[in-house]
């Protein structure tokens, strides 16, 4: 439990009673107080020898209180004054303090508890026993939406993000590196893809909008059990890493809609050279200018409909059917053909992909 919190806490009560009160920890340190000058003292070896047998002890002029249980006795508060007074407002400052850790540690709990379920750095076979022991509900549905901010940012994201989903019991907000941050949300079983890129260009908005922070996320798979959340992040990263090779232009990737992408991505890279090597054997792809490239692009846009794309690049016909005739010489692909089209096709993402470093994904 934080001593700012517990802090926070008695300068509030400081309004409602003229006595000195605070908190010590296990050593019998003070470490909240309405007299700033006393935090840091000592007022005894530790809790067992200052609170002896009872949960109620008065020593030095000072009512003492255990906050919590004595079994797993960790703080005590204490009120100026032996009198009924100072008994009064030790008990309700022992209740309010109390339930605060309470609610503090089961939270905390619960978060850490997600995060290392994601993060595997729990067992399997232990997720069960860990779930019971935080209280943690299974078998809702779950997605992981990871956001990467990509601006460095006075602003805390964090609690801007944790704003946007008040429902702490339900919904984790988990700080994963530097830049990275995870929601695990509870969703509805109906839930569509279309949704949660909603929800997700939402968060967004709000970071680029209200706080000039720029964002990308990526979406993972709703998943029925806790055991399957690790799953589900690791999606959501494959989702980031796939759009920034093939959707530069895009802020929201959705694992369930990468296409071939996502094909490509789980390729080894020895393979896709291979294929390379096989698809251009008669003509490198090298050899094809940028123009000829936007070409074929186009033409692809425009569902391998001559006529349309020549319509687009406001070309004549006849010199889009010279240019893909000129790129089956180099190639020995006839991009009207629909086989051809899409070996092609694939063969610019496989090139694109390797030319963006994969090892460094």
């Amino acid at each position: 439990m934080s001593s700012r919190l517990f802090q926070s806490v008695v300068l509030q009560m400081k309004d409602y009673t003229d006595r000195t009160i605070g908190v010590v920890d296990d050593q019998a340190n003070v470490i909240a107080c309405t007299d700033l000058s006393l935090i840091g003292q000592s007022v005894g070896s530790n809790l067992n020898d200052l609170m002896s047998m009872t949960d109620v002890n008065v020593i030095n002029g000072y009512t003492y209180r255990v906050v919590g249980s004595r079994i797993k006795m960790e703080h005590v508060c204490f009120v100026k004054g032996t009198d009924q007074v100072a008994e009064s407002v030790s008990g309700v400052l022992a209740v309010s303090l109390g339930a605060l850790k309470e609610y503090n540690d089961e939270k905390y709990n619960k978060i850490n508890f997600v995060k290392n379920v994601m993060l595997e750095n729990i067992l399997q076979s232990d997720i069960y026993v860990k779930s019971k022991e935080v209280r943690f509900s299974d078998g809702m549905p779950r997605v992981v939406i990871l956001i990467r901010l990509l601006d460095r940012t006075e602003i805390f994201a964090y609690d801007i993000i944790q704003s946007l989903f008040p429902d702490k019991s339900k919904d984790f907000i988990i700080n994963v590196g530097e830049n990275d941050i995870a929601l695990v949300k509870e969703v509805k079983p109906s839930i569509e893809v279309k949704d949660l890129e909603k929800l997700a260009h939402s968060i967004v908005d709000t970071l680029n909008s209200e706080f000039y922070t720029r964002a990308v996320v990526g979406i993972g798979s709703v998943v029925e059990s806790i055991r399957d959340l690790s799953r589900s992040y690791k999606e959501a990263q494959v989702a980031i890493e796939v759009g920034k090779v093939f959707d530069v232009e895009k802020v929201i990737m959705s694992y369930n809609n990468l296409g071939i992408g996502r094909l490509i991505y789980y390729l080894p890279t020895t393979l896709c050279k291979d294929f390379l090597d096989e698809v251009f054997k008669k003509g490198s792809i090298d050899s094809l200018d940028h123009e000829t490239l936007f070409t074929i692009q186009k033409f692809f846009e425009n569902n391998l409909n001559v006529s349309e794309t020549s319509r687009k690049l406001f070309v004549h016909r006849n010199t889009l059917v010279y240019r893909l005739e000129k790129i089956r010489r180099l190639t020995g692909l006839d991009l009207k053909e629909f086989d051809h089209a899409i070996v092609f096709k694939v063969a610019l993402m496989v090139r694109k992909y390797l030319a963006s470093d994969p090892m460094k994904l």
